[in-house]
Parts: C-alpha cells; structure tokens; sequence
C-alpha cells in the first residue's frame, strides 16, 4: 500500500487551465459572482466538471485565478507609451477597451464589485489585478506630463490617475459598451481640463 502512495499520478495538463480561466471570465462577466457555478465553467469549455474542480477546489480560487491573471498583458508599466503629450499617451494606453476580450474583463471586475466588500481577498484581487495596474499606469503618465511642464502638478494625483479605469467599471455595471469614443471623451472633456484647473 505503501508503493501505491509514493508512485507518481498523471502529470496535470496546464494547457487547459487559459481555456478554463476565460471562461471563467466570460462567465462571470455574464453571470455575476453569486450566480456564477463551477458547473457553468466546466460547460462553457466543454471539459468535466471534475477537470475544473481538481485544478480549483472551490469556486473563490478560481475566480481569484482568472482575475488574478487578467491584466499580466494589458498593461506593461515598464513600456507605457511616450508620445510627448498626456492625451497622445493615454489615446494610445485605451486602444484594448475597444476589443472584446477586455469588455469581458472589465464587466467581469464590475461583477466582483460587490461581493468584493465581503471578500477581503477578492477585494485585493479586484484591485490589484482588475483597476490597479491601470491607475498606476495613469498616475504614471500625469506625473510624466507634469515633470515636462505640460500641467502644473495636480492636487490630488491618485484621484485623477483612477477617473479614467473607474468610470470604464462604473460603465461595465451598467451593462454598457466601453469604446474608444467614450474614453477619449473621458480624456478630452473630464480628464485633461481637471488637470489645466478649467
């Protein structure tokens, strides 16, 4: 009995893990949390549900998996786009919200939001993974615009670097489309005349 216990079971085949993560996603984005079952995963992709679950015992991990794992190619902080303006900038950083895997992402954060107060863990997931990396992202490029004398510094730079990312979610819970229009009106109507203090 001992022998069976050491002997080495079917290595895990990660291949599959990217498809059930969008999925997910997808289903998330289309359900809500509370709503959302392990089930409806597991048929979206068309694997077993016993595939889903060995891999995420509980609903929680695999939803902290998928959201986790959002934003690791939206937004490079090391390469963001240097155009020499603030709008040229951020024109260049909303070009994603216009494709709809990231419709899918952002309704799928706004989806977490509320049970995300009950969660602490989902709250930093939410955070972290769904709008964090694009406030720093912003906060990144008004500190740029503000060092080559574009702006003079704003008073609250963290709100400004999140107006953009939380009107997107604010959007997504109403079911409405993120498009590249409405960003850019965000940018030249809300945005850039908070920062030129008009």
């Amino acid at each position: 009995m001992s022998e069976e216990r050491g002997r080495p079971g079917r290595k895990r085949d990660h291949t599959r893990d990217a498809v059930i993560l969008d999925a997910t996603l997808a289903v998330l984005a289309e359900q809500g949390y509370d709503r959302m079952t392990i089930d409806m995963v597991a048929a979206r992709t068309g694997m077993a549900r016993a595939t889903v679950y060995r891999r995420w015992p509980t609903k929680a991990d695999l939803v902290l998996q998928a959201v986790s794992g959002m934003s690791s190619g939206d937004v490079d902080a090391a390469h963001l786009p240097d155009t020499g303006t603030l709008r040229g900038d951020l024109a260049a950083m909303i070009r994603p919200f216009d494709d709809e895997q990231q419709q899918v992402r952002i309704q799928a954060v706004a989806g977490l939001l509320a049970v995300a107060k009950a969660d602490p863990r989902l709250a930093d997931i939410v955070a972290g993974a769904g709008i964090g990396p694009w406030v720093e992202a912003g906060r990144t490029l008004i500190r740029r615009a503000v060092e080559r004398g574009e702006f003079r510094p704003p008073v609250d730079l963290d709100t400004l670097a999140e107006l953009i990312p939380m009107m997107c979610i604010a959007r997504a819970v109403q079911q409405l489309p993120i498009t590249r229009e409405f960003s850019l009106t965000l940018i030249d109507g809300v945005l850039l005349p908070a920062l030129r203090g008009g």
